[in-house]
């Protein structure tokens, strides 16, 4: 009966619930800082966290499940009725999508855990009155212990992020040889990240292992014996192998020569230079390879003058003096010149877009309907594909000749840069943190999608209200993680943009602090079982790192305002949604 009567109730919201964990944004936070930092590319970012973020939501996820679940709405406020309870959470799922979606789409950095959460409440209210809510801190699972992270999360991510630079800072940095600091001590840090991440594993563990109730010295050897573990291995394989490489300054050596390990030392140098072959990491806002427009319209003119007729044309474009709208267009067209001219799908996809136009007359012409069938296939392939070939670079930090670009230049002038040879050692550390910071992600914020819908699923198929206080499946965790990594690679880029270079100066060394310091936060409010949101831990994180500089004019707090601004307005919008949403369909005609 239950299955029957309320399978479109079910359909929408696992739609929905799917939608929601498509666009949480909160994943790319996790990464901004390491493709920010030049770390890491965006594709190879795109893997790594799709990994984590399923092994943190698989085996952590489900303790902020239940939170969500049952922690706001009793379910015992819902009576006997499955149908209620489905439809409440449904439309949690959508006024959060929306609010979601919509701020995805124009680049506002919003939580995605404050908005679900205000959604369930503003369902809540609609549903079963104000008072069955829980407001207070009910345990550490009500509204008032959730929305107190608000205020202490970033405070404490701030901390933690500061010390663990300030520790690399007084340790490297400050040395007289920074390098060999940073070489030699790079085993330390491995051990911290080692030591966080297996601690998360282990001590929080899926509740189907049981790994939580091990006896503390259980959890302190096999925490400490993996750290110390990868700092023995970084020892061995890792300081080798960057020695030969900016020490000696030995340009013949590969990245897989990291296998010979200690007999590095003894190899003698082949191809020695003045200096190390290692990337660049200064943040700049001029760089040739770039695809987004981020040179003055003259630098550009000057650049483009020997290319062909279409370079041309765009020359001729930015002969006059143009608007901030224009500058940022421009810019997007560079980068779909590139792609037009790029091989694979992508460039298929944009060639075929490119070369088929709708023509004159409504979409049911004959014509129109031939060209759309070849315009369809193309679109969902660009779709796909387009956050892969983004530039973030050129998009984090600032267009040259606008006034955000100026405001960055400001920034960056207010921060300490160091040796490169120092942040390329920093680079492979941050990867590890980057991948612990995906990891507490999955953990935490998979709560955000797979408790509602694990709410919606067991009151469909049990016809139960009482049912949705089961565990959730383990399938439910892996379906719904898999969803968060398809937005991470298709809408990412949106907020990998906004997070990073545009609130302070990144470098590895500092990206991987920002990254630990979030990582921790994320994973200590986790063990309490509340959903703390990710976006203002990262963000939190990397103020208090930026302040390392001794300075406020090396943070962009315009920036914060406006983060600060959009967290605080998510919870009355999403909740008025969720609210407004339950109220019509409560009190719609029943058939």
């Amino acid at each position: 009966m239950v299955l029957e009567q309320y399978t479109y109730v079910f359909v929408i919201g696992t739609l929905f619930a799917m939608l929601d964990a498509i666009l949480i944004d909160d994943v790319a936070n996790a990464w901004a800082t390491s493709v920010s930092s030049r770390s890491i590319t965006y594709r190879q970012a795109m893997v790594f966290g799709t990994i984590f973020e399923m092994l943190g939501a698989i085996t952590v996820g489900a303790r902020t499940a239940e939170t969500i679940k049952n922690g706001i709405i009793p379910n015992d406020s819902f009576g006997d009725n499955a149908g209620v309870q489905m439809m409440a959470f449904t439309c949690a799922l959508i006024a959060a999508s929306s609010w979601v979606m919509w701020c995805t789409r124009h680049s506002a950095h919003v939580s995605s855990t404050y908005s679900l959460i205000s959604a369930v409440a503003g369902v809540g209210v609609a549903t079963v009155g104000a008072s069955k809510v829980q407001w207070g801190w009910n345990g550490g699972k009500g509204l008032g212990a959730i929305f107190a992270g608000l205020g202490m999360a970033p405070c404490i991510a701030g901390g933690f992020g500061a010390a663990i630079f300030m520790l690399i800072k007084l340790v490297v940095h400050v040395r007289k040889n920074p390098v060999r600091w940073a070489v030699y001590t790079s085993p330390f840090f491995f051990l911290i990240a080692g030591t966080v991440c297996t601690l998360s594993i282990v001590y929080k563990g899926s509740p189907n292992l049981g790994l939580n109730k091990k006896p503390g010295w259980y959890v302190a050897a096999v925490t400490m014996g993996c750290g110390g573990g990868i700092a023995i291995l970084s020892a061995l394989f890792f300081v080798p192998f960057v020695h030969a490489k900016v020490i000696r300054k030995d340009h013949s050596v590969k990245w897989y020569m990291f296998l010979q390990g200690p007999l590095l030392f003894k190899r003698p140098a082949v191809a020695v230079s003045e200096r190390a072959a290692v990337p660049n990491y200064a943040v700049i806002q001029e760089d040739e390879d770039q695809a987004s427009s981020t040179r003055s319209p003259e630098s550009i003119s000057d650049s483009h003058t020997q290319t062909g007729d279409h370079e041309k044309n765009l020359v001729a474009v930015e002969a006059k003096q143009e608007t901030y709208k224009e500058i940022m267009a421009h810019g997007e067209s560079k980068l779909h010149a590139k792609l037009l001219e790029s091989r694979g799908p992508m460039g298929w996809a944009m060639r075929t877009l490119r070369d088929n136009p709708m023509g004159p007359g409504e979409i049911y012409e004959t014509s129109n309907m031939k060209i759309l069938c070849k315009r369809i296939p193309a679109t969902i392939v660009c779709g796909a594909l387009y956050g892969f070939h983004y530039d973030i670079h050129a998009a984090q930090s600032g267009l040259a000749g606008t006034p955000e670009g100026k405001r960055m230049q400001r920034v960056y002038a207010h921060a300490e840069k160091y040796p490169n040879e120092v942040e390329h050692t920093y680079s492979f550390i941050q990867i590890l943190t980057a991948c612990t910071a995906s990891f507490a992600h999955g953990a935490n914020d998979i709560g955000n999608s797979v408790g509602p819908w694990a709410v919606i699923y067991s009151a469909w198929s049990t016809g139960s209200v009482a049912a949705s206080k089961a565990t959730v499946p383990v399938w439910q965790l892996a379906v719904l993680s898999a969803m968060i990594s398809i937005g991470l690679i298709t809408y990412g880029y949106n907020i990998m943009k906004v997070m990073g270079n545009k609130i302070t100066y990144h470098s590895p060394s500092r990206g991987s602090s920002m990254e630990m310091g979030a990582a921790i936060t994320v994973l200590v409010f986790s063990q309490y079982s509340l959903p703390v949101s990710t976006s203002m831990c990262i963000t939190g994180a990397t103020v208090g790192v930026g302040l390392c500089n001794g300075t406020l004019k090396a943070v962009n707090f315009q920036r914060v305002g406006l983060l600060l601004l959009s967290w605080i307005a998510t919870i009355p919008i999403a909740g008025t949604l969720g609210g407004v949403l339950m109220g019509l369909f409560l009190n719609a005609p029943h058939f």
